[in-house]
This record gives structure tokens, C-alpha cells and sequence, in this order.
């Protein structure tokens, strides 16, 4: 099964999305909707719903990247959840609505009809993996890894 999601930099969002177990694979690059047409940076994840589930995903989607803010940035790095059918879609704006109690502030965070998806270019893939070290890995990157060290321990693969 698949699913996607906007919110930060696609970098970041990689490698949060990386470490889950039930997680296949993570798609890096740029998503356009259906109801837009624009392309925003997100990733689009494989995963196995035996092992994780679309609740706990999207809840780790909210709390990895600023969900509740409608900053300057947004155009470029869409709040959002991007779904492959209308069940899925459904589906997410129920859990998008339960999840909210998580939050004092209201959530931007919208479900989106997946359009398009343009792959990154080879070298800005992994990027965490590649160049951990960096200075926008230490200060973005790793700061959303120990928060799912502490929270989501349970979940990561080891």
C-alpha cells in the first residue's frame, strides 16, 4: 500500500518516514494534486498496513513537521496528506480529524488527491544516509529522529 506526505523539506521527511518498521520504501521528490496542480516537495511511502498502520503514519506525519502552521513557505512545502483512492482519502480525513485532538492550535494539514510525482534527482536521494553529518542534517534531520526515538521507539526498525 502507499501513501503521501508534505509538510517540511522532503529530505526530512524521507528520513523520518525511513526508519518505520512496515515501511517498504520512501519515495523523495515533488507531488502535485489533482485540486492544485501544483508540485509542493513530498515523498510518497510504501508500506506494509500488516505491520503499520494509516493511524499511526498520519500521526507521525503531524508531529514531525510544523502542522499547524500556514508560514510563507507552504506553497513549496505543502501541509498534506496524498491519497490513491477514495477510500483512502476518506479514510485519512477521518484520522486527520481524530488527530487533531493531539494539537492546541488548529492543524493546515489537508487530504489531497495524488496527481503527479516527480523522483528527485539521484544524488538528493537518502539524503539523511548519505550526509548525516552535515550541518542541515544535525540541525533538521536528527532533531525529528530522536523525537521518534523518544515517542515511537517501539516503532522504528532496528
Amino acid at each position: 500500500m502507499k501513501i503521501g506526505f508534505g509538510g517540511g523539506c522532503h529530505w526530512c521527511t524521507e528520513a523520518v518516514f525511513d526508519v518505520l518498521k512496515g515501511v517498504e520504501q520512501v519515495e523523495q521528490g515533488w507531488i502535485a494534486v489533482k485540486e492544485e496542480g501544483t508540485f509542493s516537495e513530498g515523498v510518497i511511502v510504501h508500506f506494509d498496513p500488516e505491520v503499520i498502520g494509516l493511524d499511526l503514519l498520519i500521526e507521525i506525519h503531524l508531529q514531525t513537521h510544523n502542522a499547524t502552521s500556514m508560514h510563507s513557505m507552504r506553497q513549496k512545502y505543502r501541509s498534506a496528506i496524498y491519497t490513491f483512492d477514495e477510500v483512502q482519502y476518506e479514510t485519512a480525513k477521518k484520522i486527520l480529524k481524530a488527530k487533531q485532538s493531539l494539537f492546541l492550535d488548529p492543524l493546515v494539514t489537508r487530504v489531497y488527491t495524488f496527481a503527479y510525482f516527480k523522483l528527485n534527482e539521484e544524488r538528493y536521494l537518502s539524503y539523511y544516509k548519505k550526509f548525516a553529518d552535515r550541518p542541515f542534517c544535525i540541525n533538521y534531520i536528527e532533531p525529528k529522529r530522536q523525537f521518534l526515538k523518544s515517542r515511537y521507539a517501539q516503532w522504528l526498525k532496528r
